[in-house]
């Protein structure tokens, strides 16, 4: 005789000595360690990415992965809606009225074409720091599949998506080879290396990131 478990699972009924019937030879089984197939070793590590994943889902409904993809795709349209506002109301060379924006205080917003790394650093390194930057998503993506913490999850979504707006200018905007557009900023606080929306995420989501390395507690800390 068969029944259905709450799982879905099909329970085989099998004789027990005193009469009674047994499910649990037919029981599928749910945890990670009693499965055959799963050498002992494997079990921590299975066990960590199916907390991880049950966790995402129990807060958003939907997997790390997914959301750190969403996240990382809003700030990236953030990121170029601003530049291209930048681009068509801006202009580069010496401020004045028509091609810079004082906003407040010492903060404006003014046009600059950036060929190497974030803040206006690093000037004729864009290649290299593109193929960086390329791994770099890459790899933050594939660590938010197994992170147990949706903070976590969703600021290496913004670390991911800072990446790929910069990445995006020395595709799109290249001119002179394969990665070797200018990255377009115009946040100058005229006391500070002028930036974009998409240096604020790096910046931001690894300081941010870091941080909630500290606040964790110690059983926390060792996990991914």
């Amino acid at each position: 005789r068969r029944r259905c478990s709450s799982r879905g699972s099909v329970l085989t009924d099998s004789p027990t000595p005193d009469g009674e019937t047994d499910p649990t030879p037919g029981r599928a089984p749910d945890d990670v360690s009693e499965r055959s197939d799963v050498a002992p070793g494997d079990i921590d590590t299975l066990d960590t990415a199916e907390k991880a994943g049950d966790e995402i889902d129990a807060s958003t409904g939907r997997s790390p992965l997914v959301v750190a993809l969403m996240v990382a795709i809003g700030v990236l349209a953030f990121d170029q809606i601003t530049k291209g506002w930048a681009v068509s109301r801006l202009a580069e060379g010496p401020c004045t009225p028509d091609t810079c924006i004082d906003v407040v205080g010492s903060l404006r917003f003014r046009l600059h074409y950036n060929t190497g790394a974030s803040f206006s650093t690093g000037e004729g390194f864009g290649p290299i720091i593109g193929v960086i930057a390329i791994v770099m998503s890459g790899y933050l993506l594939w660590l938010a599949r197994s992170t147990a913490h949706t903070l976590q999850v969703v600021l290496l979504g913004t670390i991911a998506g800072g990446a790929v707006g910069n990445l995006a200018d020395r595709l799109f905007r290249a001119d002179d080879g394969l990665l070797s557009g200018g990255v377009v900023d115009f946040i100058d606080f005229q006391w500070w290396p002028i930036f974009n929306i998409a240096d604020v995420a790096i910046v931001g989501g690894v300081a941010l990131l870091l941080l909630t390395q500290f606040v964790r507690g110690p059983d926390e800390a060792a996990s991914p």
